[in-house]
């Protein structure tokens, strides 16, 4: 008799997009329920599943221009035209939106990189500003909170793009307040937050990464927690010590903050 594989990263993503055959699926629902860290895990990616089919649905549920339906795309193409053969591959793309939901969804967080930037380099960057700074009682910043205006327009001329200080109230943290940190090819900025109970997290940013946002990327270095993502050509990495699950709900908040509060305009900086 051959002995049964064990459960694998495979199985748990075919698990959360309902792939399993009944019994595979019997087998890892058991696996979960003795695995506190591996129910976590998978948790986090039926979560992502769903924010990642939320933030589509309007993209899926929009007509097909149409300039991209194949019958247009058909009707209008030439033999050996360049353009009708990028018609076809954009109405194909278009398509696949609504299934590449559902089969995407675990990729909202990736362990991949980008040839255009390099997003563990970044969150390896952020995990040692926090390292450094969080422990720091005298000057964990170089300026302070109750100068937050200051600070904002400081760090946003000195990256040379506009930026925020988000408001982390709603999940129990205050801003402390910021620095400025060397990087690479520009300055980045480091904000710093604090609970009631003394316990920090700091979010980075620095220029870079390209306009188009990416997913949620997953990292960690001890007990040492990071997300890292890419919006409007900053990269962005939120660290703490803190369980995975909380710091992504904390991420998700800076993510829609910076998506819908206004910042400064460049002509300010």
């Amino acid at each position: 008799m051959t002995a049964e594989r064990p459960i694998g990263e495979d199985d748990l993503h075919a698990y959360v997009d309902g792939h399993l055959p009944p019994e595979r699926r019997a087998a890892v629902e058991a696996y979960l329920s003795s695995q506190k860290d591996a129910a976590e895990q998978v948790a986090a990616y039926v979560q992502h599943r769903d924010a990642l089919r939320r933030r589509l649905a309007a993209k899926a549920s929009e007509p097909i221009p149409a300039r991209l339906r194949i019958a247009n795309v058909m009707a209008d193409s030439r033999p050996h035209s360049l353009r009708g053969w990028k018609n076809m591959a954009a109405a194909a793309a278009w398509l696949l939106v609504g299934s590449a939901i559902g089969a995407a969804g675990h990729a909202w967080i990736t362990s991949g990189t980008t040839p255009a930037q390099q997003p563990q380099q970044v969150a390896q960057d952020a995990i040692a500003a926090y390292l450094t700074y969080v422990t720091e009682t005298a000057h964990p910043v170089e300026v302070g909170a109750n100068q937050e205006a200051h600070l904002v327009q400081w760090l946003s001329r000195r990256l040379g793009k506009p930026i925020l200080a988000p408001n982390l109230n709603a999940q129990g943290f205050h801003l402390i307040g910021g620095r400025l940190l060397p990087a690479e090819a520009s300055p980045a900025a480091l904000f710093m937050y604090e609970d009631e109970q003394g316990k920090r997290l700091t979010l980075y940013a620095r220029s870079g990464g390209g306009e188009e946002p990416t997913a949620f990327r997953f990292e960690a270095k001890g007990d040492v927690a990071a997300f890292s993502w890419i919006d409007k050509d900053l990269s962005y990495v939120i660290t703490g010590r803190t369980d995975r699950a909380t710091l992504l709900t904390i991420a998700e908040a800076i993510y829609k903050q910076m998506e819908t509060r206004a910042p400064i305009s460049k002509d300010k900086l």
